[in-house]
């Protein structure tokens, strides 16, 4: 298993959850769940497996042994299967914040969403608070997705903007709407 040289602890658990480094042989369904979800997320176009192998063989493999690296990516397991995967990205070393991503296995969205996002979040916010000392992170959603932003505000995060007409998605402005949560 590939290690963070930034991190003293690499594997966060709670109960049948755990949060490891990214893992590369999670990369195919990643890409899979991304290209299905690619209305949510900032990708300009479908992902291939050549695609994805060149980022993790040059984005990924490089981000293991930096000291600042610009993101930290997880496979986010249950019971030792990869359901989703996620991290800290867009990180600010100085201000000691980060934007929270994460993305789960689309076939679990419908029926198992919240459940999935109480229990990654506890894990992340772990590395985050616990172990990098952050002092705040942050979502950064399309206004897309109204059953995210309820979840979060559940989990202690509060709204911190709506930006409005700030993204062009099919042809069409959306607001981006920012949770926060502050140590």
């Amino acid at each position: 298993m590939n290690k963070y040289k930034i991190l003293k602890t690499n594997t966060f658990q709670n109960g049948n959850y755990t949060l490891v480094p990214i893992r590369f042989e999670d990369r195919l369904d990643i890409m899979k769940w991304r290209n299905d979800q690619i209305y949510h997320l900032r990708q300009a176009k479908p992902l291939t497996e050549s695609d994805q192998d060149n980022y993790f063989k040059n984005v990924v493999s490089k981000i293991f042994d930096a000291t600042a690296p610009n993101q930290l990516l997880f496979s986010f397991l249950k019971n030792e299967t990869c359901i989703g995967y996620g991290g800290l990205v867009h990180i600010n070393w100085v201000d000691k914040n980060a934007e929270l991503s994460f993305i789960m296995d689309t076939d679990l969205e419908k029926d198992n969403f919240e459940e999935i996002w109480n229990n990654y979040l506890p894990l992340i916010e772990a590395v985050a608070f616990e172990e990098l000392k952050f002092h705040k992170v942050y979502t950064y959603a399309f206004d897309l997705r109204p059953h995210l932003y309820p979840m979060l505000e559940k989990n202690g995060f509060i709204l911190e903007a709506k930006l409005k007409d700030h993204c062009l998605f099919n042809g069409e402005y959306k607001d981006v709407i920012i949770h926060s949560k502050i140590r």
